[in-house]
């Protein structure tokens, strides 16, 4: 058996792997555009008659952005230091800002409060005031029944939720995020 030298052993696997990175670009990019198919187009005709599916309705991530820009730019404007959270329905961040001296502490906070408000369709103030009759609502975990969150809806359902935290009160935590849910109205 005859021996290879190390050069050629290096140019050998740098080709292989140049030809198997070109062949899998390739197959990706061959599949990636099948929008056009009538194969594709009857696959997603069928979709929409399955009622075993559900679709749902959610903010953009520009969407999302604004919102959370709109609440930090709120809190800014009154001098405040806070941490902004946008959720999805499903209470998964898909924004949070830590705004410039704005706590350690915050952001979670922020998000905790988003979760909590989109969870059960309420500014958070008004969950607080639930806690008198039912404390045992803390023990859920990922929620914060603290003033500072405030839903978003369409339709009266959530679609996602504003969560700020680090103002002195959570009264003003709470306007800063329906500063937020404000400017999605435009």
């Amino acid at each position: 058996m005859k021996k290879t030298s190390v050069r050629t052993r290096v140019l050998t696997g740098t080709v292989a792997a140049a030809a198997l990175a070109a062949a899998t670009v390739g197959a990706v990019s061959a599949s990636a555009d099948t929008t056009g198919t009538p194969a594709v187009a009857a696959a997603v005709q069928a979709d929409t008659q399955n009622k075993n599916l559900t679709q749902t309705t959610g903010l953009t991530i520009e969407a999302a952005t604004k919102a959370a820009q709109a609440t930090l730019d709120a809190a800014t404007k009154a001098g405040q230091h806070v941490s902004v959270a946008v959720v999805d329905r499903d209470g998964i961040t898909r924004v949070l800002l830590k705004g410039d001296g704005a706590g350690p502490q915050s952001p979670v906070s922020a998000e905790r409060k988003a979760f909590t408000a989109v969870s059960w369709n309420a500014p958070t103030s008004e969950l607080a005031k639930r806690l008198a009759q039912a404390p045992n609502l803390t023990d859920i975990p990922g929620t914060l029944f603290l003033a500072g969150g405030a839903p978003v809806q369409a339709k009266g359902a959530p679609v996602a939720a504003i969560g700020v935290a680090g103002a002195p009160s959570g009264d003003l935590d709470e306007q800063f995020a329906q500063a937020g849910v404000a400017a999605l109205g435009n």
